[in-house]
Protein backbone atom coordinates (compact mmCIF):
# COMPACT_ATOMS: atom_id res chain seq x y z
CA UNK A 1 0.00 0.00 0.00
CA UNK A 2 1.04 3.62 -0.65
CA UNK A 3 2.07 6.21 1.47
CA UNK A 4 2.51 9.65 0.92
CA UNK A 5 2.67 12.81 2.50
CA UNK A 6 0.56 15.31 3.42
CA UNK A 7 1.70 18.15 1.11
CA UNK A 8 1.76 15.03 -1.08
CA UNK A 9 -1.20 14.30 -1.04
CA UNK A 10 -2.90 18.08 -1.21
CA UNK A 11 -1.10 18.31 -4.66
CA UNK A 12 -2.05 14.73 -6.16
CA UNK A 13 -5.43 14.43 -4.21
CA UNK A 14 -7.59 14.21 -7.56
CA UNK A 15 -5.13 11.00 -8.92
CA UNK A 16 -4.81 9.14 -5.38
CA UNK A 17 -8.28 9.54 -4.77
CA UNK A 18 -9.08 7.62 -8.98
CA UNK A 19 -6.32 5.28 -7.58
CA UNK A 20 -8.20 4.46 -3.87
CA UNK A 21 -11.69 4.32 -5.92
CA UNK A 22 -10.21 1.53 -8.30
CA UNK A 23 -8.98 -0.43 -5.37
CA UNK A 24 -5.90 0.95 -4.24
CA UNK A 25 -5.75 2.03 -1.13
CA UNK A 26 -3.73 4.88 0.10
CA UNK A 27 -1.98 6.47 3.52
CA UNK A 28 -1.08 9.81 4.38
CA UNK A 29 1.35 10.67 6.76
CA UNK A 30 2.27 13.14 8.05
CA UNK A 31 6.18 13.65 9.15
CA UNK A 32 6.33 9.90 8.48
CA UNK A 33 3.92 9.03 10.79
CA UNK A 34 0.93 7.26 8.94
CA UNK A 35 -2.30 9.10 9.94
CA UNK A 36 -5.18 8.27 7.72
CA UNK A 37 -5.88 5.02 5.33
CA UNK A 38 -7.86 6.24 2.48
CA UNK A 39 -10.00 3.88 0.65
CA UNK A 40 -12.96 3.55 -1.68
CA UNK A 41 -16.50 2.97 0.16
CA UNK A 42 -17.84 0.29 0.24
CA UNK A 43 -14.53 -1.43 0.29
CA UNK A 44 -14.57 -4.24 2.73
CA UNK A 45 -12.74 -3.53 5.97
CA UNK A 46 -11.40 -5.04 9.69
CA UNK A 47 -14.31 -8.45 9.70
CA UNK A 48 -15.95 -7.78 6.24
CA UNK A 49 -12.97 -9.11 4.47
CA UNK A 50 -13.39 -12.52 4.02
CA UNK A 51 -10.81 -15.20 2.79
CA UNK A 52 -11.32 -18.34 4.37
CA UNK A 53 -14.04 -20.17 2.53
CA UNK A 54 -13.98 -17.83 -0.69
CA UNK A 55 -14.41 -20.43 -2.89
CA UNK A 56 -17.13 -22.80 -0.90
CA UNK A 57 -19.42 -24.62 -3.24
CA UNK A 58 -17.36 -23.90 -6.18
CA UNK A 59 -14.80 -26.76 -5.98
CA UNK A 60 -14.91 -30.86 -4.91
CA UNK A 61 -12.67 -32.84 -3.62
CA UNK A 62 -12.86 -36.51 -4.57
CA UNK A 63 -14.00 -39.14 -1.82
CA UNK A 64 -10.32 -41.26 -2.99
CA UNK A 65 -8.02 -37.83 -2.70
CA UNK A 66 -5.50 -39.65 -0.13
CA UNK A 67 -5.27 -42.48 -2.37
CA UNK A 68 -4.58 -40.58 -5.91
CA UNK A 69 -1.00 -41.51 -7.29
CA UNK A 70 -0.60 -44.37 -4.31
CA UNK A 71 0.54 -46.98 -6.63
CA UNK A 72 2.87 -45.10 -8.30
CA UNK A 73 4.28 -43.64 -5.56
CA UNK A 74 4.54 -46.87 -3.78
CA UNK A 75 6.22 -47.91 -6.90
CA UNK A 76 8.52 -45.29 -6.86
CA UNK A 77 10.08 -45.54 -3.46
CA UNK A 78 10.12 -49.68 -3.12
CA UNK A 79 11.84 -50.13 -6.19
CA UNK A 80 14.17 -47.31 -5.99
CA UNK A 81 13.07 -45.54 -9.47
Amino acid sequence: MKTVNIHEAKTQLSKLVEEAFEGEPFVIAKAGRPMVKVTALGAPVGKEVKRLGFMAGQISVPDDFDRMGQEEIERIFTSGK
